[in-house]
């Protein structure tokens, strides 16, 4: 109508500018590890407290991965907070002119920038700026202590950051490569072609992770991403010097983090002194050396005692892990996390792993799709003590390494302290439902999680297999050094996802699987709805994280829950209803519903057919015809039934941010561990990275600045 198309371009100037800050009212929640904490024997709190350690340090990494400024911003942050705290600085902010709101946008801004560590949303990949004019901020800085004790200093950490901190041209909105974004695995001047050529060398050379490439002209510069440091012992698996490959040179250097993954190796080193068993000794081994050497094998070694440790009360895992903000899809982001069992949630998982090979018969593909023999997963509940990187998810599965997972099995981790304040609605800000669905889907969407948590990471035969979409057999495999994340790439991460997604959703519909979370009877079939029900909203709520410009997605979930929603509203017969309305302020506005005496019958058959076909394509190695079906679904247009890019405008309009964590710090005080914990706010949030590095800030910062500098020819 109309009055949408005069709403919606009215609205793109407003929205433009939001998006890319972050209000003063975000949710901020402490992250509650207190009572799982100290139920730790002292031994286990000293392994907890050094894997912390190590953690914390090597998630400084992820700044130099995030942005080329992003370290300078954290410094200059730190710079200030570590001689005023929030509360202090208030009184400067007062003198340089800020008013209350401009001061709390200033602290919401560096809250921001510690949980996500850098000036990139670590949920969709946005870039945000402080929501106050950069005369103030500068003013702010000024007026600091920090300035007036050390001004060439800070002046010249303003030189440096003060543009980026706040240009919004069209190529720093978003992390991406070539003009489509930011991206600090990759140097300034190189697109996809790049990206494909560089992967292509590394294939030929069987390296599985490297970190920055840097192109000049007929040069190809590749670091490293596992660093080596000082001269320590141990042959390097890492194959430096100058490779000739297809009319280039190839030229591999190590040593970019090299004081941070000291740092790591350090912390692990004492660690060792407290592991409870053998698996954990031989992991903390491996991942040293690993991190000194530079050899993806050893962290592969590390992981395959990882999974051997099944159970431990303190559960870790350390390393370059996601693939996610790789715009290629294929080089990790630093992660490390630390966390205490929930025995009781845990005892639900592990009934539901046992009833796996009950289970696996009921999924959309022939049993030849399965291996002979189902390798079980540890599936535990943890309560967080510490994660460090750029984001804090509410489950993992884990290690990513394929060969592993086919093989010698894998973890999944279930983050319930992530999910008790991540998951928690107020009814006024749940947005796209109608309000008889709003009690519902409040009560039952933490139960419903838990239920569709369920990867669906399983292993195939993919020799002598029939094609159960066309009857003939299988054409194309992984052939060598092939996996899924280099064949797949750029779509490979959401594809996943979408699958795991898929899966969590067909198995929710089996009895057994509700009964073993507890739910029977009526509660049953309401976790059933409001699983699918959160499933379609979040689908629409994706569109938030596509970009129309380049028409890219920026987070790989909510690409899957997008494609989701596509196919359930293909579906037709009423299944799934998607219009657009007016809302109670007069502003569009859209609502979702949900036919729920359909969901066993049009729904299910749905989800059963598009599993089948997701499976088929991974599994056989069809790229083209897995980026075929995938893209097809994941397009965002105006034309069809439903106009999803004005969808996506209303959806940007009516957004909620998403929370941020405050994070415990642990420190060694006599012979025991002393767990400092802070407020669920701004203040609190900094608090917690002000007092992180209580022995060395100085040397960490000038280090990262160091790093920065040394990358810096990469952007020119």
């Amino acid at each position: 109508s109309d009055w949408l198309r005069e709403g919606s371009s009215c609205l793109k100037t407003e929205m433009v500018d939001s998006q890319y800050y972050l209000p003063n009212d975000i949710g901020i929640s402490a992250l509650d590890c207190r009572v799982a904490f100290r139920l730790l024997s002292p031994k286990e709190q000293m392994y907890a407290h050094y894997l912390s350690r190590a953690s914390w340090y090597g998630g400084l990494i992820v700044l130099i991965q995030t942005s080329p400024e992003s370290a300078n911003i954290y410094v200059l942050l730190q710079k200030i907070f570590r001689l005023q705290a929030p509360q202090q600085l208030e009184a400067a902010a007062t003198a340089a002119g800020l008013s209350t709101e401009e001061y709390q946008a200033f602290l919401v801004y560096a809250a921001g920038l510690y949980a996500n560590m850098g000036n990139y949303k670590s949920f969709g990949d946005t870039k945000f700026i402080p929501n106050l004019p950069k005369e103030k901020f500068k003013a702010l800085v000024w007026e600091s202590l920090a300035f007036k004790q050390s001004p060439g200093d800070m002046e010249t950490l303003w030189g440096c950051c003060c543009e980026p901190l706040y240009s919004l041209e069209d190529k720093q909105k978003q992390l991406g490569l070539g003009e489509k974004g930011i991206s600090a695995y990759f140097s300034g001047n190189c697109c996809l072609e790049d990206a494909e050529f560089a992967q292509k060398f590394l294939d030929s050379k069987v390296y599985c992770t490297l970190e920055r490439s840097g192109y000049y002209e007929n040069c190809v510069e590749l670091m490293t991403q596992i660093q080596h440091y000082h001269s320590l012992s141990g042959k390097s698996e890492v194959c430096c010097g100058k490779h000739e490959f297809e009319d280039s040179v190839f030229s591999v250097k190590r040593g970019d983090y090299a004081f941070l993954m000291e740092k790591v190796c350090q912390n692990l080193e004492k660690a060792k002194d407290y592991a409870a068993n053998e698996n954990q000794k031989r992991m903390l081994e491996e991942y040293i050396r690993s991190f000194t050497c530079g050899s993806v094998e050893a962290h592969k070694e590390g992981s395959r005692y990882w999974i051997k440790d099944k159970g431990p009360i303190v559960e870790s895992y350390i390393g370059f892990i996601e693939s996610y903000r790789d715009p290629f899809g294929s080089r990790g982001e630093f992660e490390g996390f630390v966390a205490v069992v929930n025995k009781a949630m845990s005892a639900r998982f592990a009934q539901l792993v046992s009833s796996a090979e009950v289970l696996l018969p009921e999924l959309p593909w022939p049993p030849a799709f399965e291996k002979d023999i189902f390798l079980k997963p540890d599936f535990t509940s943890l309560d967080v003590l510490t994660f460090a990187g750029s984001g804090i998810p509410a489950g993992i599965n884990i290690p990513n390494y394929d060969d592993i997972r086919q093989t010698e099995g894998f973890k999944n981790v279930s983050l319930g302290n992530v999910l008790a304040v991540a998951y928690a609605t107020q009814k006024d800000k749940l947005t796209f439902l109608e309000e008889n669905d709003k009690d519902l889907y409040i009560k039952w969407k933490g139960p419903s999680f838990e239920v569709q948590d369920d990867k669906g990471k399983y292993n195939f035969d993919q020799t002598a297999v029939r094609n159960p979409e066309t009857g003939e057999l299988i054409s194309s495999w992984y052939k060598g050094s092939e996996t899924w994340d280099s064949k797949f790439s750029t779509i490979a991460s959401s594809y996943e996802e979408c699958r795991a997604e898929c899966v969590g959703l067909y198995l929710c519909l089996n009895k057994q699987v509700l009964s073993i979370f507890g739910h029977e009877g009526e509660d049953a079939e309401e976790v059933v709805y409001v699983n699918w029900l959160n499933m379609v909203r979040a689908g629409l709520l994706g569109l938030e994280f596509y970009t129309p410009e380049s028409k890219s997605w920026r987070q790989a979930h909510m690409q899957a829950r997008f494609v989701i929603l596509r196919v359930l509203l293909e579906a037709g017969e009423g299944l799934v209803g998607l219009r657009e309305c007016t809302g109670a302020d007069g502003r569009p506005d859209a609502v979702i519903t949900l036919d729920r005496s359909k969901i066993y019958t049009v729904g299910k058959s749905a989800i059963q057919r598009f599993l089948c076909k997701l499976q088929v394509h991974k599994s056989t190695a069809d790229v083209e015809g897995g980026r075929a079906l995938y893209e097809g679904y994941s397009a965002v247009t105006a034309d069809g039934t439903h106009n999803f890019l004005r969808l996506r405008e209303t959806v940007l309009l009516r957004k909620e941010a998403r929370k941020m964590f405050v994070q415990a710090n642990t420190y060694i005080k006599g012979d025991a561990v002393e767990l400092v914990e802070y407020e669920g706010s701004a203040a609190g949030l900094i608090q917690s990275f002000v007092e992180r590095f209580p022995d060395d800030a100085e040397e960490v910062e000038a280090q990262l600045r160091e790093m920065t500098c040394m990358d810096s020819s990469c952007w020119c």
